[in-house]
């Protein structure tokens, strides 16, 4: 996303991302892979919730996150084991929602292009 910031700022919008983790970790994130736009974060995923994407970890993933030394309890601030869908939303001017695309597996990412297309068509 990082790579179309410009051309969001070009057609008059703004990119944000929202993420459960502490803004400690969000510094950290941005830092390290150098991005150029606001991260936001949403503690306990109540956000999310409200928008109706996001999941309960289940035991069996819990299970494996351990093993990678993932602790969602320390980098999330809270004990939920809540995660949000990945996805992207794209709102007008008004702040309603005009597009939107999430997918439950997190290996499938909406394309930054899709983003861009969305938003043009506004």
């Amino acid at each position: 996303m990082r790579d179309i910031v410009d051309q969001v700022k070009d057609a008059g919008a703004t990119l944000i991302a929202l993420t459960p983790q502490l803004p400690s970790f969000g510094k950290e994130l941005h830092e390290k892979h150098g991005l150029n736009f606001d991260l936001l974060s949403d503690i306990g995923c109540g956000y999310f919730g409200e928008l109706g994407i996001d999941f309960a970890v289940p035991a069996p993933v819990k299970a494996i996150y351990g093993k990678f030394g993932i602790d969602l309890n320390a980098t999330n601030g809270d004990d939920s084991w809540v995660l949000p869908i990945p996805g992207r939303i794209v709102a007008d001017a008004n702040g309603v929602v005009q597009h939107s695309e999430f997918d439950p597996d997190y290996q499938h990412r909406p394309e930054p292009e899709v983003t861009l297309e969305a938003l043009k068509a506004l």
